[in-house]
């Protein structure tokens, strides 16, 4: 008997070591399991308690008349899934004749609350199927990236996580102009060098604009094919790139294929469409700060800036056929910085922001697509930096954190991707001039005394 309680005192105080410093080894071996079991046991007075229940129908009603029986009770949505994950549990429902997604949606609290969850989120997958993910604990409290992740599409960059577990992933094919907002110290620059790191092991160009003298994004200038540190630098380099621009749509035009023998399907409108020996590289462009190259104070600088949000436009409304995709990052970013910049943000179709100085920041992120997200947007704390809400033109949001990197770490990643840099004729004149890397490293040794 002593030895059964010693073990049992063991397991709990293991357990308890586990949940504290480290809460997906704890998720893993101990909390899945009871999670599973509070699920099963509470769903029916859980799903009645939230009102997530119909009446029975008339035919049972009318059956249980004839046949002298009880009246039946309410029936559930239907569980068709249980699947455990890393963070927490994913349940796929089936809804009952007059049951909507968004009363699941509206009962997600109630239903973390009831199930002893962290979180609970849900989604529709189809017509009366909802999806409903459950988090175990805190998973932007310590942010775990998975080791490997089974898309390895294209210009599909996985780089932050979701607040119930999931990957979050900056897919350009699907959104192809972004806006990153947040104030000094927010780890909007973070989130930037986790994107960089992506990207670097993609056949990619990148191209950055960093009006901070270039401490952002200079020092990955191996990997980038492009960079300008100054506004004037940086509208030569815009109108380059709207030259590149024109020159790969006459590539597509030359391309087509509009004949009378050739399927509908092959027919070339983008680079994706082009077989892949002729198709261009896509290009990134990342603007570090946005505001550097709206403000003006002279004449000849604002005559610069209109050329600069100009070719900023032209780049959003017609860049995406071409292979050209906006990363545009800044404190804030509304009609303040003159005329030109709502059209360009209209053009932004994905939205990420990070902590705020002001509701008026959050509001030009999320105000015109999702103003739900505001108010989740303002209440980001200060101590937490990283966490940011992302959203897009479809109204729906999340809360997001991307993993610490360090500038070393990305430094790291970029040269070791060095080679995949692309040479582009149009863009060869703003290319950085960066030294070799050695071949290899050369041992310390005893350095000599010095004689006279």
């Amino acid at each position: 008997m002593t030895a059964f309680l010693i073990a049992l005192m063991l397991v709990v105080a293991t357990a308890g070591l586990l949940r504290w410093r480290r809460p997906a080894w704890y998720w893993l071996v101990f909390g899945v399991t009871f999670a599973v079991l509070r699920v099963l046991v509470r769903y029916v007075s859980v799903m009645d308690a939230c009102g997530l229940t119909v009446p029975p129908s008339r035919w049972r009603l009318a059956l249980a008349r004839i046949t002298n029986r009880p009246v039946p009770d309410s029936r559930v949505p239907r569980i068709l899934r249980v699947r455990p994950t890393r963070t927490g549990l994913v349940l796929r429902l089936k809804l009952r004749p007059g049951q909507d997604a968004f009363d699941v949606s509206a009962a997600t609290d109630r239903l973390r609350h009831s199930f002893g969850m962290y979180g609970v989120t849900s989604r529709e997958l189809r017509s009366g199927v909802v999806e409903v993910r459950m988090t175990g604990y805190d998973v932007l409290k310590r942010v775990q990236m998975p080791a490997a992740t089974a898309d390895t599409r294209p210009m599909r960059v996985p780089v932050a996580l979701r607040e119930d577990g999931s990957v979050h992933y900056r897919d350009y094919r699907a959104v192809p102009h972004g806006l990153t907002l947040g104030a000094t110290e927010s780890g909007k620059s973070v989130y930037q060098r986790n994107l960089v790191a992506g990207l670097a092991a993609q056949d990619v160009a990148l191209v950055g604009i960093d009006c901070k003298q270039g401490v952002e994004l200079f020092p990955l200038a191996r990997r980038f094919s492009a960079l300008a540190d100054n506004p004037d630098t940086a509208l030569e380099l815009l109108d380059a790139l709207v030259t590149h621009m024109e020159g790969v749509y006459q590539l597509i035009r030359a391309q087509q294929r509009i004949s009378v023998n050739v399927p509908d399907a092959e027919i070339a409108a983008d680079i994706w469409d082009l077989p892949a020996g002729m198709r261009p590289v896509p290009v990134v462009v990342l603007v570090d700060e946005v505001a550097e190259l709206a403000l003006f104070a002279t004449k000849d600088e604002e005559k610069r800036r209109d050329r600069i949000v100009t070719a900023l436009v032209r780049l959003a409304q017609l860049g995406r056929a071409s292979g050209i995709y906006l990363e545009i990052c800044g404190q804030r970013f509304g009609s303040e910085l003159g005329k030109g910049i709502t059209m360009l943000r209209a053009q932004l179709t994905g939205r990420t922001a990070h902590r705020v100085n002001d509701e008026s920041s959050a509001n030009m992120a999320f105000g015109d697509i999702a103003p739900d997200a505001v108010l989740a947007a303002i209440q980001i704390p200060t101590e937490t930096p990283g966490i940011a809400v992302t959203g897009d033109s479809s109204g729906g949001w999340a809360r997001i954190r991307a993993p610490h990197t360090s500038l070393r770490q990305a430094v790291n990643i970029c040269n070791k991707h060095a080679d995949r840099t692309p040479d582009l004729p149009a863009l060869e004149p703003f290319r950085p001039a960066v030294a070799p890397l050695p071949s290899a490293r050369v041992p310390l040794s005893k350095t000599a005394t010095a004689t006279a």
